[in-house]
């Protein structure tokens, strides 16, 4: 049997775990792989594989976010894997392999999830750090489904700043993080699977107020630790026109000469360091390129609608505040400009990963990241292309100025910024320009031409009169179904809706009420409730609805 034609080969770092994880039956397993090399689809094989062999008998995918829910559930979909989202409890609906939800939902419904968790669940746990063993999301984590026999963990950092150890991750003697297969940035970039990426730091002559005292210095300089925060923040001011807005300035005619040449809808992100300073930053790329940018904010309820258009779109520019977390994935994003405040090497890492991800069927081309030429920024950059593994962080080894992986991190980390600005103080001046350039991963260069590709491609494997993953089985007690256009819980919810707007319409045609009318539909189908019909079943309640609307039932 061969892979369904739109599912692409998998990569050789994917059929190595894929091996390793073979050999694995009991207890947990820890994939650490860097942003963008496709952990995903290692899991959803070896999913497959269990299913398959009757091994599994449902899959419980946890994940930091709901939009990651979806994003799990459409690539299980393309392997014949039916996820429900955000789902209510582990126990899946009707014609679904699992259920793909977040660790605040497992954690708010643990005893509950507990009661329904079987040995046979398998349990894969996404950007696994998100989990603390003192913690309400690991502690919850660890009641629901601890009496699973399978902990898959995935994560492109697995280790905690705050010391707390990740259940389920295996610790040396020293309490340093062991994964079982580990693929770092070096690694993906080396093979074609990421993007490299050239830092560009950007240093001038700056100077600020504190009260009655004007100060002057450059990042090059030795400056008070006071005026440290003060220095940073006048490097990426909006209103200065010398600090970032002349960086904005040569980060866009960067963008303008991809799109110009052969990327048409690349694009770049600036990261800022609170709602106002986006606001700032938007007005001057408006300014600079006569036309208004796309603006996240985490306050904003419609934040991950406009991440979504974005991507989907060819708008040149999104300007974001904390929206660089696990599960934002913007493949044509070439260029970027580093303006949070955050300096943590953990949020430096999560924020170089939104510009590593490749487009299919593109060469592996490079990205742009500018940012100020700040000593720690620096160093961040320098050593961000070291193999994983050295860096976990040791069991206890705690750093108070490195907080989690994730939006609330970044937003804590900006506050505590913003803090050390105090007492009041005022940017004066710069004069920023564009230093030398440092190259991710040894000086790494873009392919230029369209002669590269993701390494060689190798078959999906199997074994020995076993089922090969990535094929289309046939769907049987269990077993994954044949790929799908549309993901089985999109058609479930769109039926879903149907037949909730048709019994509304019945209802006001009948007058009698929306619960009157889905108790008589119920008895119809033969079913207790709707959350438990079949898509079989769905169909038939809006015949069944079509029939009464027409006098005919």
């Amino acid at each position: 049997m061969s892979a369904p034609s739109n599912v692409p080969e998998l990569r050789p770092w994917q059929v190595q775990a894929l091996e390793r994880m073979a050999q694995w039956q009991r207890g947990t397993f820890l994939v650490a792989a860097a942003p963008g090399a496709g952990k995903t689809r290692p899991a959803l094989e070896h999913a497959v594989r269990l299913l398959y062999a009757r091994e599994a008998d449902r899959i419980a995918l946890v994940c930091p976010t709901a939009p990651l829910t979806r994003q799990w559930a459409a690539a299980a979909a393309r392997l014949g894997v039916n996820l429900a989202p955000d789902a209510p409890e582990l126990d899946p609906p009707a014609g679904f392999h699992g259920v793909a939800v977040t660790y605040a939902r497992v954690a708010q419904s643990a005893e509950r999830w507990a009661s329904q968790c079987r040995e046979s669940t398998l349990v894969i746990a996404d950007e696994a750090h998100h989990l603390g063993e003192e913690l309400a999301w690991g502690q919850g984590f660890q009641l629901a489904l601890g009496r699973a026999r399978r902990w898959l963990l995935l994560s492109g950092t697995p280790f905690r700043s705050d010391a707390s150890p990740i259940p389920g991750v295996d610790y040396d003697s020293d309490g340093v993080a062991q994964p079982d297969y580990a693929y770092g940035y070096a690694d993906a970039v080396r093979d074609r699977v990421c993007r490299p990426v050239t830092f560009i730091p950007f240093d001038g002559a700056m100077s600020w107020r504190v009260g009655e005292e004007t100060v002057e210095g450059s990042f090059a300089d030795d400056v008070a630790s006071d005026q440290r925060a003060k220095r940073y923040r006048t490097a990426i001011s909006a209103e200065l026109e010398g600090a970032l807005p002349k960086i904005l300035g040569e980060a866009h005619r960067r963008l303008t000469g991809l799109r110009e040449t052969d990327h048409p809808d690349a694009g770049g992100l600036v990261v800022s360091a609170d709602s106002d300073h986006a606001r700032a930053v938007a007005a001057v790329l408006h300014r600079l390129t006569g036309s208004p940018p796309v603006v996240v904010l985490h306050t904003d309820a419609q934040a991950h609608r406009r991440l979504a258009e974005f991507t989907d779109s060819s708008a040149p520019w999104i300007v974001a505040v904390n929206m660089v977390s696990e599960g934002v994935d913007i493949p044509r994003l070439r260029v970027g400009v580093y303006a949070t405040t955050a300096k943590t090497a953990m949020i430096f890492r999560q924020i170089v990963g939104r510009f590593v991800r490749t487009v299919p069927g593109r060469p592996i081309e490079g990205s742009w990241l500018y940012l100020p030429a700040e000593p720690t920024l620096r160093a961040h950059a320098a050593a961000v292309d070291r193999e994983l593994v050295p860096l976990l962080r040791r069991k206890g080894e705690i750093d108070p100025d490195a907080p989690l992986l994730d939006d609330q991190a970044l937003q804590q980390a900006n506050a505590v910024e913003d803090e050390l600005l105090k007492p009041d103080w005022q940017a004066l001046e710069a004069d920023m320009a564009p230093a030398a350039q440092l190259d991710l991963f040894g000086g790494a260069t873009p392919v230029a031409d369209g002669s590269a590709s993701l390494g060689t491609p190798i078959s999906p494997v199997g074994t020995a009169g076993g089922p090969v993953p990535g094929a289309a089985p046939a769907a049987a007690g269990g077993a994954p179904a044949a790929t799908q256009e549309v993901p089985l819980w999109q058609r479930r919810q769109k039926l879903r809706d149907e037949r909730h707007r048709l019994v509304a319409e019945l209802g006001r045609t009948r007058r009698a009420s929306h619960r009157e009318i889905n108790a008589w539909l119920n008895g119809r189908i033969g079913i207790a409730r709707v959350e438990d019909a079949t898509i079989e079943q769905l169909e038939q309640s809006i015949e069944v609805l079509y029939d009464a609307l027409a006098g005919r039932a």
